[in-house]
């Protein structure tokens, strides 16, 4: 099938590729003209596990290509996929613009039957705007060209985008045309194999099963981290508290692991807009409110736990930063506990030397040169010369590490666990003192509390 996507962020470059690598002809069309001309060269915009050598290979061989000329675009696909960015608004709704100005240019030049596919995530009742912007766009030219506006939202996790287009768990098609639903039932057939996943719904209900999911998931870690700051307060441990509840089918594992903090480009925003599109409609969603709000206070942890092992000093000491990605498999900084950390550090006169596998350029990118930021190439060379060591990104190559060569190339040995990576007791056997998430003997150590 003839494709057309627009956008080339996470969600429009995964999917166009792993479209296009089932067969179908995809286009994928994009404003950045800089963005585009590196991926006609085989330049990455983004880092994801597996994706960079699916797009060298389709790209090869002529079912993916680039280009900026939406018309072009517009007169190629059967079906054009909107998957540009729904950043937050000043008052934390979703901003449309993007999606609206796409929809603009499809009206503007559509010469036949298309299906428009909302991909990206958006607010309910979206698609009735974008099937009324295409409608006026139309209108205007004295056009008259039939066409289907579906929801069909993504629910792809960063690190892991591939694997779920490739393998989805369930394809939801929000729609009211039995045409459009035929064709993306073709579409999807090669992900829809062995069992059925295709999940049909009316385009609000779909529209919100996006949100809602995000939602829920957010709820988990922040109803986590409440549970945290209570175990520790009262001398539990956190993580023997998550095998507990864990274990419960009811509960299960997935999504309840304390930390520093939930950020990335999906829950905080959607939480965010979600809480919104309640209040427009007159009710308050307190829970969601609930939610965002220990989040919040959540990026503040490890510097509360950094100053209360410092007695509040901190002025002119290093911190060695081990993580900068909002989690592994990503070098997307957007909203990452570790953004909030840094700029209390920096606002108490501490220099930082941080390393990320993969958010170096990331970083360099958002601050720039400072001389209270080195960015290390190795995680060993952030020790040098730093008084503490702070964690913040769960990524593989730290799960086991030379605890000796930590204690000797520290100042003085301390780890700032925010991920709960490590066993207190084999940190502190090692001589490193260790201050974790929930674990209530970290709090106990210096406040002496029963």
């Amino acid at each position: 099938m003839r494709i057309t996507l627009f956008g080339t962020g996470y969600v429009g470059l995964v999917t166009g590729t792993c479209l296009a690598e089932v067969g179908n002809d995809v286009v994928c069309v994009d404003v950045d003209a800089a963005k585009i001309a590196g991926l006609e060269r085989g330049q990455m915009p983004i880092f994801e596990p597996g994706l960079a050598d699916l797009v060298a290979a389709n790209h090869a061989n002529g079912r993916l290509r680039f280009t900026t000329d939406a018309q072009a675009a517009i007169a190629h696909g059967q079906m054009m996929f909107i998957a540009v960015g729904t950043p937050p608004d000043e008052d934390g709704s979703a901003d449309l613009s993007h999606v609206l100005t796409v929809a603009r240019s499809i009206g503007q030049h559509v010469d036949g039957y298309r299906v428009v596919v909302n991909k990206s995530t958006v607010p309910v009742g979206t698609a009735d705007r974008v099937r009324e912007t295409i409608a006026a766009e139309l209108a205007a030219r004295g056009a008259k060209v039939e066409f289907d506006v579906v929801s069909n939202p993504e629910f792809l996790k960063e690190g892991d985008a591939v694997k779920d287009c490739m393998r989805p768990d369930r394809i939801v098609l929000g729609a009211d045309s039995e045409r459009a639903i035929e064709l993306l039932k073709t579409l999807y057939a090669p992900f829809n194999r062995n069992h059925e996943r295709i999940v049909l719904m009316d385009v609000r209900s779909a529209e919100l099963t996006k949100y809602a999911a995000n939602a829920m998931l957010a709820t988990k870690i922040s109803f986590m981290n409440e549970m945290a700051n209570i175990a520790e307060r009262v001398g539990a441990d956190i993580e023997l508290v998550r095998h507990g509840i864990g274990s419960d089918p009811r509960i299960g594992y997935s999504f309840i692991y304390p930390g520093a903090g939930y950020g990335g480009s999906c829950f905080p925003k959607d939480v965010q807009a979600l809480e919104r599109i309640a209040r427009g409609q007159g009710y308050e969603a307190r829970l969601l409110d609930a939610v965002e709000a220990v989040n919040r206070d959540q990026k503040e942890k490890i510097y509360e736990l950094i100053m209360r092992h410092f007695s509040g000093v901190l002025a002119g000491k290093t911190i060695a930063l081990w993580g900068l990605a909002f989690k592994p498999n990503t070098d997307d900084m957007r909203e990452a506990p570790s953004r909030r950390l840094l700029e209390q550090l920096w606002a108490a006169g501490v220099k930082v030397r941080a390393y990320d596998p993969e958010a170096r350029a990331e970083a360099q990118r958002i601050y720039g040169a400072r001389a209270d930021l080195v960015l290390c190439d190795d995680a060993h060379a952030v020790l040098d010369g730093a008084d503490a060591l702070a964690i913040l990104t769960e990524w593989k190559a730290f799960w086991s590490p030379d605890f000796e060569r930590i204690r000797t190339g520290l100042r003085t040995p301390v780890i700032f666990d925010g991920r709960n990576i490590y066993e207190p007791q084999a940190v502190e056997a090692a001589g490193i003192a260790y201050y974790g998430i929930g674990r209530g003997r970290s709090l106990r150590r210096t406040d002496k509390r029963p």
